[in-house]
This record gives C-alpha cells, sequence and structure tokens, in this order.
C-alpha cells in the first residue's frame, strides 16, 4: 500500500505545482489519511517541499489504533514536543523560505485563529487555497478501497439481518439503535459510520430521525437507517418494513412508489450521467404520484472516508458520474402523523459492460411484515 499512497501525494503535488504552489498543508483528517495512510488525532500531513520527504506530524505519539490507520512508511512521522502545540503550525514552520514561497492550505478546513497562526511563524511563506483538491481527488475509488466499502456493506447487512430476527414489539427506538451499533462492531466494524437511526410510526421515513423513546407498536412502519465503519470507510444502508401481521393498503401503495423511485435511481447510476439527472430519475415518481413538496434535498450522495462525500445527487449538483464511484441512493417519502418510507443502498457505479452499478448493501428490499 506504500505505493499507492506515494502515488497519491504525488498526485497532489503535481495539481499543486500547476497552481503556482510549493507545498502543501492538508488537515482534514480523511484527506490525511487518505493520503498517509492514517489519521492520528490531531495530525497533519505536510506534502511536497523541495527534496524532502512528506511529514505526518503529530500533537503526540500514535496510539496504534487500528481504528486510526497505519502511517505510511514512505513518510517521516514527527511528533510535537508538547501536546498544546498545533501540528499545522509546527508544519509551516518546517517550510523553508529559500525552496518554497507558496503554501496551499485547506482553507475550508482550518480556523481563522489557525490561518492567523501559521502566518505568524511564517510570515515570508505566501499562503494559497488548497480548495477541495484532495476531496475531488478521492471520488473515484480504487478496488482496494471499494474492497473495504464491501466488507463494511457485508458488517452492515449481518447485523441489520440479525434484528430482523429479533423480537421488535415493545422496544424503543432508542434501545434497537443502540443493539445495531453494538452488532456492528461485534461483526468487525471499527465502530458506525454515523449515528444510527430507528424510527417507528408517525417516525418512520423522517429524513434524519433522532431515535426516541418511542416504542415498535403493531401496525407501525419501522424505518432503519445504518452503516460500518470499517478500516475508515463507511457505507449506508436504509430499510422499512411493518410490524404485524400484514400491511395496510397504504402501506403497501407507499411502499411500492418509493421502491419504484429507488430503482429508478439506482439504474441511472452509469458513467457520464449527470448528477442531476440521477436525482430526477429517483424524483419524478414521487413528484407525479403528488409527493414533491415533502421530498428531501438530495437523492444520495458520495461515500468513502466520510459518509457524506461528493458527488452530491441533487437537482442543482454539477458535473458527471465517473466508473468506481460509490454513492447512495436513498430517496423517501414521510406523511406527517402516520410515518413513510426510506430505502436506501449503497452502489459502485460500473460501466455496462461490467455489469452496471455494482450492489454493496443486498438486504432485501421486499416489504417485509415483521
Amino acid at each position: 500500500m506504500s505505493e499507492v499512497f506515494a502515488v497519491r501525494r504525488g498526485r497532489l503535488r503535481d495539481r499543486c505545482a500547476a497552481a503556482g504552489s510549493d507545498a502543501a498543508l492538508v488537515s482534514l483528517p480523511a484527506n490525511v489519511r487518505y493520503l498517509a495512510g492514517a489519521a492520528p488525532p490531531g495530525a497533519v500531513l505536510l506534502v511536497g517541499v523541495a527534496d524532502q520527504r512528506d511529514v505526518l506530524l503529530c500533537p503526540r505519539t500514535p496510539a496504534g489504533d487500528p481504528a486510526d490507520g497505519r502511517p505510511d512508511e514512505g513518510l517521516r512521522l514527527s511528533v510535537l514536543p508538547t501536546t498544546t502545540g498545533d501540528p499545522a503550525v509546527a508544519a509551516a514552520d518546517l517550510v523553508d523560505p529559500a525552496t518554497a514561497r507558496t503554501l496551499a492550505v485547506e482553507e475550508h478546513h482550518l480556523t481563522v485563529a489557525r490561518h492567523r497562526a501559521i502566518r505568524s511563524v511564517a510570515p515570508r511563506l505566501l499562503l494559497s487555497d488548497l480548495g477541495r483538491s484532495v476531496e475531488q481527488q478521492r471520488t473515484v475509488k480504487d478496488e482496494e478501497e471499494i474492497s473495504q466499502l464491501r466488507i463494511a456493506a457485508e458488517i452492515s447487512d449481518q447485523a441489520l439481518g440479525e434484528l430482523l430476527e429479533s423480537i421488535l414489539v415493545g422496544r424503543t427506538e432508542r434501545h434497537l439503535a443502540l443493539e445495531l451499533e453494538r452488532r456492528l462492531v461485534d461483526h468487525g466494524a471499527d465502530g458506525p459510520a454515523f449515528r444510527t437511526s430507528v424510527a417507528t410510526g408517525p417516525n418512520a421515513g423522517r429524513p434524519g430521525h433522532r431515535p426516541s423513546d418511542r416504542r415498535v407498536e403493531e401496525g407501525d412502519f419501522l424505518s432503519v437507517r445504518l452503516g460500518a465503519n470499517y478500516h475508515g470507510y463507511r457505507c449506508e444502508i436504509g430499510r422499512t418494513f411493518v410490524i404485524g401481521s400484514s400491511p395496510a393498503d397504504w402501506q403497501i401503495e407507499l411502499y411500492d412508489l418509493v421502491f419504484a423511485a429507488q430503482r429508478a435511481g439506482r439504474e441511472a447510476l452509469t458513467p457520464g450521467t449527470a448528477y442531476r439527472d440521477v436525482d430526477r430519475a429517483a424524483r419524478q415518481p414521487l413528484e407525479s404520484a403528488g409527493y414533491g413538496e415533502g421530498l428531501a434535498a438530495r437523492t444520495g450522495h458520495g461515500v468513502g472516508l466520510e459518509i457524506d462525500e461528493d458527488p452530491q445527487l441533487a437537482p442543482a449538483a454539477m458535473g458527471k458520474l465517473d466508473a468506481c464511484v460509490p454513492v447512495t441512493v436513498e430517496p423517501g417519502v414521510h406523511l406527517p402523523g402516520r410515518g413513510g418510507v426510506r430505502i436506501d443502498d449503497t452502489l459502485v457505479v460500473r460501466p455496462e459492460a461490467d455489469g452496471g452499478p455494482e450492489l454493496l448493501t443486498i438486504t432485501t428490499k421486499e416489504l417485509l411484515a415483521l
């Protein structure tokens, strides 16, 4: 893997050189991990100072936690002498103004105070904005990254499958969410990819719902959204079920509609398709049925070292899909006071010659009565 990280840093170095920057200071944890193989708490990465080795600067000696990754052996590791120091400021101080005049920084991540501190220790350096260069580089995944996502999806499917085999009536949303997160870890996850959502009855299908003390009742819709964090890579799955012997007619009708919308979104995932066209494919069936006003702002998003990455599958999103880009497709409808349906998968964009989009989360999308 060392060569992989060196190649990634080389691409960033070339991009910086083309933009007129002599070096780059990377501080966003996901970007540090992508380029360095690890992101110990508080670490930053200095890339491209003349002929020196790239430097990973840490506020304290890395603890070796597997969840933080393993630093690339090709890097120089520098631990600050005191834990109160700022690695970003220390990194800027390493840059020799005789060999580098411009340092690119991630302004969208640095605070104003840190930016000023960097200027104070390196007044002769011109600070430029690295922007989202690393995030853009991260969008297309290599097969090793996709393999990590595939394992994260398998863990998520296992945790959800086990929950469905247990008794649910009478248990609270909060309790079920905690149990799902425990099962993720039991099956090998470093932890949940994000805060697990369990929503029942009138809460079901509500975007961003946080589990409450409401108990599962007969006749409820039950919406679950979870994901595993495996070696830093995060996936997402969401399913909706009915509690009881059989769903009501309105529940079947609503579920079938959301399922059709989700299928349309999945089928649109081909290289070269505009992000907004994927969103439109999933949104159109729901709008035609009269549910356009309450829909979420987007149909899906990229996943990887963060659970919410580029691209954004939204009406105004600019850009087109590439192969080997993992995304979610997650349409839903919520009816206030009644509940709703959300169906959410993680897929990898593949060309038709390779079989089309690769579905990573495979738990059944049949409307199950539990």
